[in-house]
């Protein structure tokens, strides 16, 4: 028997983990609009609920499985399915939880919008749906469209889980890419995210084709306003590649993972550069793109990192100087080969080390936006944000990632340059307009 609506059914989607699974979301966003379904605002009234899931560490297991639970207690009529690389990883695990109604993982989301038409048997309305064509403000997207370049990943990090759950590297068709960003222009973005799991390697299995061609092209073959590239290896920092920021639509922002700051660490994890030549391609960067903001990930806790491999990763966080850094207490994870290493670094170590790495960060955060304290910089403006519920302000991000808020309401989707000033009353915070101090 089949559902039928009133007005065709709602879908809400809310995505956990990297741009990788963020530009996934939005390919399935477009595919559940074309196929009749309206893209719900809220979670609360969705008919379907899809949870993109990340499987990273542990403790992004368990917000997956927090998640469906707390939606499907509001929520007991609605169908609850979940996607992405938790689905791929443990199908099985999933399945046993009763809020659940479906599990598809990485592999069959390119089926799922038909797969749920199927097995929920939906009935549409012959509805217009011009309220639901421009996904614009999909609540993922905001401003900033994602678009995946490659997927997969061939480097077999010893922690990591996503050469399981993602597979082997394949790109992306550059005549595809283009289309898709001119496709974005059309609907409007300003901002274009290309993303991945192996970005640097981009072009290694198609003819004649490589990261440094690719995006060369996606230059001179569109007008998106800024174009983003969301993380790339140190070893992948060339000159020719880092020549087209000459090119001022690419945003001088580099996310390039650390991981560890000791080379016994590093091999250990079988990452494919030292700390010198990390410190190097740090300073290929600043030397090259003026305005450079660097993040990273860290990863502490590594089974057998003492505390002098720590004080080594403590250092080069501290010399860099890094515009934010993400800081993970090592998670084993089943599939991986540090799985069977012994996690013998206690879970206070853990958390003491951590400790220390996040008041580094939060130090080198507050000095580089501090340093653009006064500086004219030009902010793609999101949508506007309830600070409470009798002030509405306005964020958005600079090229080099610093978040700007504004008490003003400033057009949606619109670039616009502003004089910054910093908070020194909450220095870990955003940065204003300067009418706002």
């Amino acid at each position: 028997m089949s559902t039928t609506y009133s007005s065709n059914p709602l879908v809400f989607i809310e995505t956990h983990g990297c741009k990788l699974n963020q530009a996934d979301s939005m390919k399935l966003a477009k595919e559940f609009i074309d196929f009749g379904f309206v893209l719900s605002e809220t979670k609360d009234n969705a008919d379907v609920y899809i949870l993109n899931t990340c499987t990273v560490t542990h403790v992004a297991d368990r917000k997956a499985r927090q998640a469906v639970r707390s939606f499907k207690k509001k929520n007991t009529d609605s169908k609850v399915i979940v996607t992405g690389c938790y689905a791929e990883r443990d199908q099985n695990e999933l399945n046993t939880i009763p809020e659940i109604d479906m599990v598809l993982g990485n592999v069959k989301k390119k089926d799922i919008v038909k797969t749920i038409i199927e097995e929920f048997n939906y009935d549409f309305n012959d509805l217009a749906f011009e309220n639901s064509s421009n996904y614009l403000n999909f609540n993922l997207s905001r401003t900033r469209g994602m678009l995946k370049i490659q997927e997969g990943c061939n480097q077999i990090c010893s922690y990591c889980i996503v050469p399981k759950v993602r597979g082997r590297e394949k790109s992306v068709q550059l005549g595809t890419l283009i289309s898709n960003i001119n496709s974005f222009v059309d609907d409007g973005f300003k901002e274009v995210v290309l993303t991945g799991t192996q970005l640097g390697s981009y072009g290694f299995d198609l003819e004649d084709m490589n990261l440094t061609k690719m995006v060369a092209a996606i230059l001179d073959k569109t007008n998106i306003k800024r174009l983003r590239i969301s993380s790339l290896q140190p070893q992948e920092l060339n000159q020719d590649l880092l020549s087209l920021w000459k090119d001022k639509r690419l945003c001088p922002h580099f996310h390039i993972p650390l991981q560890s700051g000791d080379d016994g660490i590093l091999a250990k994890m079988r990452r494919r550069y030292s700390r010198e030549t990390y410190l190097a391609s740090v300073d290929k960067v600043r030397s090259v793109i003026d305005d450079a903001s660097i993040t990273t990930d860290v990863i502490v806790g590594f089974p057998d990192e003492d505390q002098d491999q720590f004080e080594n990763t403590r250092k080069i966080c501290e010399e860099v100087g890094f515009s934010d850094m993400h800081i993970f207490k090592f998670s084993s994870r089943p599939g991986t080969s540090a799985h069977y290493f012994k996690d013998n670094v206690s879970p206070e170590i853990k958390n003491r080390r951590s400790s220390e790495l996040i008041e580094i960060a939060q130090e080198s955060y507050a000095k580089f936006r501090e340093s653009y304290d006064g500086k004219n910089m030009e902010v793609l403006w999101e949508s506007p944000e309830s600070l409470k519920s009798y002030q509405q302000y306005s964020s958005g991000l600079t090229n080099n990632y610093i978040r700007v808020r504004s008490n003003q309401i400033e057009k949606e989707n619109t670039l616009k340059s502003v004089e910054l000033t910093f908070d020194a009353i909450n220095p870990y915070g955003p940065m204003y307009t300067k009418n706002i101090i």
